[in-house]
């Protein structure tokens, strides 16, 4: 990867035009050969840049551009689409370059899969003296997250969410409609499991007679999340 302060103007032409005035940048040349540009602001996102499969060529400047201060053109090209990426250089405050190695990807903590496992391990966190029947029970229309039993023999049927909305109630609200009609299943209820729940869906949940849980996942790991707690 190659890392250069400069201060540079930006031209983008292609499906779009777009031109960024001179002013001084932080250019990204990664090993995929894509180029980013990016300001000291925004955040991660750049404020141009060109998506691999493509090539960067450093160009000797025209009279033009000379004249007028330009030490060097980058032109970065789309090898499929063909739109191009044009990078006057007018001055380079650092330049570095540095061999990252494969990287391993990112490991995600805390997905539905995980919630699921410790849910299906921590039944409690539903009710008391619940059982487990299975994890991904299948159904018709898709497997149930989490089929449990409560003591009177009645079947709950748990949607696992991270970030709960109103398409996973409907979800859910499908999975109770035909689980309730195998008379070895009813009566079915429904709990709404998230980390988070949004109000609207909380609103229609409430409606339907579906019961909202909302998830600490920290806790459910044994991580002390630095909230106070009672006990």
């Amino acid at each position: 990867m190659r890392l250069v302060i400069a201060r540079c103007s930006v031209d983008y032409t292609g499906r779009l035009n777009a031109h960024l005035p001179l002013a001084t940048r932080l250019l990204v040349h990664k090993g995929d050969g894509s180029l980013l540009v990016h300001s000291d602001g925004g955040s991660y996102k750049p404020l141009n840049w060109m998506s691999p499969p493509c090539r960067l060529e450093v160009e000797a400047p025209d009279e033009e551009s000379a004249s007028a201060g330009v030490l060097e053109h980058w032109r970065v090209t789309h090898a499929k689409s063909g739109d191009a990426l044009l990078v006057r250089i007018y001055e380079v405050l650092h330049d570095t370059s540095h061999e990252l190695g494969v990287d391993p990807g990112l490991q995600k903590d805390g997905v539905e899969a995980d919630l699921q496992r410790l849910l299906a391990e921590q039944v409690d966190v539903i009710g008391d003296d619940l059982t487990l029947v299975r994890r991904e029970f299948p159904t018709a229309i898709g497997p149930v997250d989490l089929l449990l039993r409560d003591p009177a023999g009645g079947t709950i049927a748990v949607e696992v969410k991270r970030r709960g909305d109103i398409d996973g109630v409907e979800q859910l609200t499908r999975y109770l409609e035909l689980l309730g009609r195998d008379p070895h299943l009813a009566p079915v209820t429904g709990v709404f499991a998230a980390q988070e729940i949004k109000p609207q869906a909380k609103v229609l949940a409430t409606d339907r007679g579906i019961r909202c849980v909302t998830l600490d996942y920290e806790g459910m790991k044994g991580i002390e999340s630095g909230a106070p707690r009672l006990f």
